[in-house]
């Protein structure tokens, strides 16, 4: 995993991007693949219970292989809990990650995201897309 100089960046792009999993389990909400030549720059992660009628659990975490697409199970790798099956109310959010507590998403690392029920919980991340 390499970490590339954002001392000399090519673009920096805005970016927003949403997931709503279908399954109970892991998967990618924002992959950044090995060799991108990118570092990802996470603003804000939110985590809606769209489920309507009760509470859902929700888990964000960085996971140490980012080569997978979004929407894809991880492969490989260790999960690192930003937050851990957090009570979401029914019609509410949750702010997993805002710009107080920003994170570096480098390459061959990726955002995966869990629901405790199907289609239960609309995931949506912010931010900057940084080229070396």
């Amino acid at each position: 995993m390499a970490n590339p100089n954002i001392v000399n960046v090519t673009s920096i792009l805005g970016t927003t991007t949403y997931l709503t999993p279908s399954a109970t389990t892991a998967v990618v909400l924002l992959p950044n693949a090995a060799a991108s030549g990118t570092v990802m720059k996470i603003n804000q992660i939110v985590a809606a219970n769209v489920n309507g009628g009760s509470a859902v659990n929700a888990t964000v975490a960085i996971y140490t292989n980012g080569a997978v697409a979004q929407g894809s199970a991880p492969s490989g790798g260790t999960a690192y809990p930003v937050i851990s099956t957090i009570s979401v109310p029914s019609s509410a959010s949750v702010i997993a990650v805002d710009k107080t507590t920003a994170i570096y998403l480098q390459e061959g690392t990726s955002i995966t995201v869990t629901s405790g029920t199907a289609s239960g919980i609309t995931y949506t991340i912010s931010y900057e897309l940084i080229a070396s």
